[in-house]
């Protein structure tokens, strides 16, 4: 199976970056699978979502994006992301204590959604 350079970036750093068989993410149009060979495509990402990385060593790597964009070429995802983090990382009672604050603002109940959505998918690997 062919794979395809991925760079995940969040404004203030590198995320992630290296070879891969398949990246999907959750875009204002629905959610997206992108193989090598990929017909180019930009994209919106939508606030609180996600994006699944399938290495070419078979990792599965999830990651709670907030905002931002990805760009596809045949051989190339950049995902630009204003936040990014593993799922790995997240805290999950923090996010669910801000999806049960009730004076939570938009942003953050965004964010803490797409948190809890990217420890979902990892569960489910």
């Amino acid at each position: 199976m062919a794979d395809m350079s991925v760079d995940l970036v969040a404004v203030e750093r590198l995320v992630w970056s290296g070879r891969a068989k398949f990246v999907s993410a959750q875009t204002t149009e629905g959610e997206i699978g992108i193989l090598a060979g990929h017909e180019p495509l930009l994209g919106q990402l939508v606030e609180g979502g996600t994006v699944t990385i399938v290495s070419d060593s078979d990792e599965r790597i999830v990651a709670a994006v907030h905002g931002g964009f990805f760009s596809v070429t045949a051989t190339s995802v950049r995902v630009l992301a204003e936040s990014a983090e593993f799922s790995f990382d997240i805290d999950e009672a923090a996010a669910k204590a801000v999806v049960a604050d009730a004076d939570a603002s938009p942003a953050a109940l965004a964010k803490a959604q797409g948190q809890l959505r990217a420890l979902e998918k990892a569960a489910h690997a």
